[in-house]
């Protein structure tokens, strides 16, 4: 399908003369101070009981995408002109507010030298280290992943493979970002548009296949040390985070679908006209942002006060 320039033209029009309804910067403003509030409060209590800085620093790290998202999702909200650039800056601090999880609960086991003398301890387990009818100190993939990757043996060699699984996640999100930016100044970029002349499907195929091998490896990570982690309880965290990370970019995927599908028609929809807009809306008043919140506060009165 050819794109026109024209209709570039009439949506950059469009776009320059919107402004949200009242009701919904209202709206989104209030959850907005709410979540700055609760965050800043947040973060004054890490450094009023900075006792562990080799885990706090990591979790200071991910409570500050809390605002970083509020923010960034109400200007954009405010100025949807502005989203496609609104929304580079708040993926590249995702993929590393993700990283940053990774690297707490690697601080939680005593650093990279303790994490990797585990796993070759394990490696070198004589009782299965997962399930029953495992091999000692093997990781079997589930289906369809066994079709694909041989079971691995724990150590060092696991734990690199695990590292650069969440790294390339944020390498990966960084180069589409930059990419995004130079398709859009040539009006090629059409977000939220599944079109073949279009860049956004593509690169939505790339991270959709980063973000899962992402996921994957951080599920594995999790599968290997949970037994080790038990004092910080990290699957309400693992699940809290995986929630908040991966769910938000299938939202907005979602809703470009349902979009380009002609099937999202609600009201509120209607009122917000942009599809961004109805993202960023969702992004300010959703509450996986309390859920965070809650999740490293949890963090800081269990480990950090005691």
């Amino acid at each position: 399908m050819k794109i026109k320039a024209s209709d570039y033209l009439n949506l950059e029009e469009l776009v320059s003369s919107y402004s949200p309804p009242s009701w919904a910067t209202l709206l989104a403003g209030a959850f907005v101070v709410l979540t700055l509030t609760l965050s800043i409060y947040l973060l004054f209590e890490h450094l009023s009981a900075y006792k562990n800085p080799e885990e706090q620093k990591f979790l200071m790290w991910v409570i500050l995408m809390v605002p970083c998202y509020a923010v960034e999702s109400f200007v954009s909200l405010l100025n949807p002109a502005i989203s496609v650039d609104i929304e580079i800056l708040r993926d590249c601090y995702e993929s590393f507010a993700m990283y940053c999880f990774g690297r707490y609960l690697v601080a939680c086991l005593g650093g990279e030298d303790r994490t990797i003398e585990f796993m070759e301890r394990q490696g070198r387990a004589k009782t299965p280290l997962l399930e029953r009818g495992l091999g000692k100190g093997t990781v079997k993939h589930p289906f369809p992943m066994n079709y694909f990757l041989k079971p691995w043996k724990l150590g060092h060699w696991v734990y690199q493979v695990i590292k650069f699984g969440i790294v390339q996640y944020m390498i990966i999100k960084a180069f589409t970002a930059i990419l995004a930016v130079i398709l859009e100044a040539f009006s090629v970029y059409c977000e939220g548009e599944f079109k073949w002349g279009c860049g956004y499907p593509y690169t939505a195929v790339v991270l959709n296949f980063s973000q899962s091998w992402a996921l994957y490896c951080l599920v594995q990570f999790y599968t290997i040390t949970k037994d080790e982690l038990a004092h910080i309880k990290p699957l309400a965290k693992f699940l809290t985070f995986k929630s908040i990370v991966f769910l938000t970019w299938w939202q907005g995927v979602a809703i470009a679908l349902l979009y380009a599908l002609g099937l999202f028609k609600s009201p509120i929809a209607q009122a917000l006209q942009f599809q961004s807009s109805v993202q960023d809306f969702i992004i300010c008043i959703e509450h996986r942002w309390a859920s965070l919140l809650w999740f490293t506060c949890m963090c800081t009165l269990q480990s950090h006060t005691s």
